[in-house]
């Protein structure tokens, strides 16, 4: 347990600056009242991927379909979107590569996460239901969510580049790729959208992780107790 005095100080006054302040360079730590789940570069390397996603969603939506063609003078045309959506999708596919090594190892799955494979797992995270003691400081969810990203992301890395140059390609490959990269797309959104839910409406306190790098003691023993347990010392199981 690491563990951050902070005499003279209030919850109104210090103790959340102080976190912030220590959330800037390490992370699993106690300050206060509060426990630093991210740091600042975990932090940036998250939101650089979403940022480069969303550009990339919303250049991508207007040549895939006239039906969003309206998105298309947010970036001053057609033309614009057509240059500029190849370009952020090797920025965001070089993110991602960046998140997967700095996360990966702390996402491998144990017998405990491969519940969440299962039909009725994912039913009770989706609803927000069957956290138990053994929880880490990521979850199965959380988990499989890393690994399902990361193999989007390389679909519609693979994919983009065949169609991006299709020259060397034959007619089937290039077929094929538009495939990929439209189902490669639907899924990444899909997952995306359950993120944010599950990081917003379903989990208050989550996302403040992700902006602050903190979390509340309450939050960390409800969520992830047995994170909670690592980093505070508490032997007690909830």
């Amino acid at each position: 347990m690491s563990e951050v005095a902070l005499p003279g100080q209030t919850k109104r006054t210090g103790v959340g600056d102080a976190a912030v302040v220590r959330a800037r360079d390490d992370e699993d730590v106690v300050v206060g009242g509060e426990i630093v789940r991210h740091r600042l570069s975990s932090r940036v390397i998250h939101w650089t991927v979403a940022l480069f996603f969303f550009v990339c969603l919303f250049t991508g939506l207007p040549i895939w379909t006239p039906l969003f063609g309206w998105m298309a003078t947010l970036f001053g045309g057609l033309s614009v979107c057509r240059w500029l959506h190849p370009w952020s999708g090797v920025v965001f596919s070089a993110a991602t590569v960046v998140m997967f090594v700095h996360w990966f190892r702390e996402m491998k799955l144990t017998d405990k996460d491969r519940e969440f494979l299962t039909p009725g797992g994912m039913s009770r995270y989706m609803r927000y239901q069957g956290e138990d003691s053994e929880v880490g400081k990521y979850n199965g969810g959380q988990k499989l969510l890393f690994w399902a990203a990361a193999l989007a992301t390389l679909g519609l890395l693979l994919s983009g580049i065949v169609m991006w140059f299709p020259e060397p390609f034959g007619n089937g490959v290039r077929q094929l790729s538009y495939v990929v990269h439209d189902i490669a797309f639907i899924l990444f959104f899909a997952m995306i959208i359950g993120h944010i839910y599950l990081g917003t409406a379903a989990e208050p306190g989550t996302f403040g992780a992700m902006v602050r790098g903190t979390v509340t003691k309450e939050w960390a023993r409800l969520h992830h107790p047995k994170w909670y347990r690592q980093v505070t010392g508490d032997a007690k199981k909830r």
